[in-house]
């Protein structure tokens, strides 16, 4: 294999690891930007992926010739009601009861996974939901015959690849240029001065935790259908991860998009280092699986005291202290 071919090979690779974590980490940034500390994601991600892959099990199962892009836009929509739905208990617990973030964020994480088991194996007698993983998208017309652009972006993907960035793109739209995100940074920063000039601190919180459950659980999908036929109920800490990226993106989308494709590059090395040739005769590859780990707590490391969360970041709110 030619150097281009490895070039292009593990660009696609990093491709599919990439969006998962823009997603996700995106969908934390949202709900931390108002104020509320969400380390719920991996939970969430596992909520949104089982009951989408639930959903192309059984659409498979009635009819095997159904449009693969058709469904996977339909699981999409799926996962990300179904991470919605779940992060509801987030919300209920941080904004009406009060309760301390990071331990409902934690009991979620703990919940999702056995749950989601259970549920598996009350339906089929196993863990593992398989599906059949026909997404793939070979290449683009006229666009995959771009020079390397073409190859990276419009061949072997599927539809939720341009979905990630669209979804990253419309973010920083929001975020910077919209009434909403100028709103929800205000309530994460200052929440009593926000209530002051009239907007609803509960609500925009209540919005944005939904907004992070919903991105989380599409991530959860997009990460199941970029590495799998099946899903037993992990998406192996790549929720974390999502953190990790949101963090080192210092909460501002344009930033988590440049983060993930590090993170990306990171995973991507650590499946695909026998086709580096100083890597190609390492017998025993566990250590490369740590890459993305070691990335994470180095960087970590190394920007720990440069990093700023909003100021209001897991404070509850009290409207009547203001």
């Amino acid at each position: 294999m030619s150097g281009y071919e490895i070039f292009i090979f593990i660009g696609q690779a990093m491709l599919l690891f990439t969006i998962p974590l823009l997603v996700t980490a995106l969908g934390g940034m949202f709900v931390e930007k108002s104020g509320i500390i969400n380390i719920a994601l991996e939970g969430t991600m596992v909520f949104g992926s089982f009951f989408s892959i639930l959903f192309i099990n059984v659409v498979q199962g009635i009819n095997e010739n159904v449009n693969p892009n058709l469904l996977l836009i339909l699981a999409a929509l799926i996962a990300m009601i179904s991470g919605g739905l779940l992060s509801l208990l987030l919300a209920f617990s941080a904004i009406k009861l009060k309760a301390n973030q990071t331990i409902g964020g934690t009991a979620i994480n703990l919940f999702a996974a056995p749950m989601v088991i259970f549920i598996a194996r009350s339906i089929n007698d196993v863990k593992n939901i398989q599906f059949s993983n026909n997404f793939n998208i070979q290449k683009v017309p006229l666009l995959g015959d771009i020079p390397v652009l073409g190859e990276l972006l419009f061949q072997q993907t599927t539809i939720l690849t341009y979905v990630g960035f669209m979804i990253a793109f419309v973010s920083i739209f929001v975020i910077y240029q919209t009434r909403f995100g100028l709103r929800l940074s205000a309530v994460g920063e200052h929440p009593g001065a926000a209530d002051a000039v009239g907007i609803d601190v509960f609500k925009m919180r209540w919005i944005g935790t939904m907004i992070s459950g919903a991105l989380s659980g599409l991530g959860g999908l997009i990460f199941v259908v970029s590495s799998s036929v099946s899903f037993g109920g992990s998406v192996y800490g790549y929720g974390f991860l999502a953190i990790a990226v949101m963090i080192f993106g210092q909460w501002k989308p344009e930033r988590i998009l440049l983060a993930s494709l590090f993170f990306g590059m990171a995973s991507a090395l650590s499946y695909k280092y026998q086709l580096i040739p100083f890597f190609s005769n390492v017998r025993d590859g566990s250590i490369f699986k740590m890459i993305p780990y070691l990335a994470t707590i180095l960087v970590l490391i190394l920007t720990s005291k440069k990093s700023r969360a909003p100021k209001a970041q897991g404070i509850p709110y009290d409207k009547g202290s203001r």
